[in-house]
């Protein structure tokens, strides 16, 4: 079963909670389903849109004001995580940080911060992302980005207060089908999972799975080192 250097960034996937590690308090299916999950979700790349992925539309025009609010976010980011030397993931993981599914290649990796994504339920510091984001090497990891959550109940409004949406795409993971307990290490994943063709609860209901609309809450990368406003928000 998962401990918690598998679980999600930050994310619950029955509770609304960001920064709540899914396993605490779960069972052996929730656990193995949140690993089953997690799997699919490694080899996805977080703007793919698809029937499982939801984003937000770019809200139009971005404003001045807007640019200079994710501008200010940035810097306050890029500042605190080069000051707390996590270019060195090392520094990271003696802070509380805790990799996501270490042994699984992804093509970014996320270290988590249970606590930060707790806070970010309540309150915004754009220096306490609940995760940080890695690329692999030889030698170890490279610093390229973070990423903040919010709870999966709050509106788009909310989230548009806390970063415009003229700039940001929040997204949430929706529509898994889990396959049957006794299927989860052979299940056919072009039908289960994140990147699997059922995406309705009466399909998975009839092929045995547990159907979830929704899975943990809304996520955001940013990267702040890359050379341009819409490189650093995605565009």
């Amino acid at each position: 079963m998962p401990g918690m250097d598998d679980s999600m960034p930050g994310m619950d996937m029955d509770h609304d909670m960001p920064g709540m590690k899914m396993g605490q308090g779960s069972d052996e299916k929730d656990q193995q389903t949140e690993h089953g999950a997690m799997d699919a979700m490694s080899h996805m790349h977080h703007h793919q849109m698809g029937p499982h992925m939801y984003m937000t539309k770019l809200r139009t025009p971005a404003t001045p004001a807007d640019w200079a609010k994710a501008d200010e976010i940035v810097k306050e980011l890029r500042e605190a995580i080069e000051h707390d030397r996590y270019k060195d993931y090392q520094v990271a993981l003696s802070d509380g940080f805790r990799i996501f599914m270490p042994n699984l290649p992804q093509a970014e990796y996320h270290f988590t911060n249970y606590y930060n994504g707790f806070l970010e339920s309540f309150s915004f510091d754009p220096s306490r992302p609940t995760s940080l984001l890695y690329k692999k090497n030889k030698a170890g990891y490279d610093l390229i980005g973070a990423m903040y959550t919010m709870p999966k109940r709050v509106t788009e409004d909310q989230l548009n207060e806390r970063i415009p949406l003229s700039i940001a795409q929040w997204h949430l993971h929706t529509k898994l089908c889990a396959p049957p307990k006794d299927q989860r290490g052979t299940a056919d994943r072009t039908k289960f999972g994140l990147q699997g063709s059922i995406i309705t609860k009466e399909a998975c209901t009839e092929a045995g799975g547990t159907f979830y609309p929704v899975i943990f809450g809304w996520m955001v990368h940013v990267y702040p080192f890359e050379d341009s406003r819409e490189k650093i928000w995605g565009q």
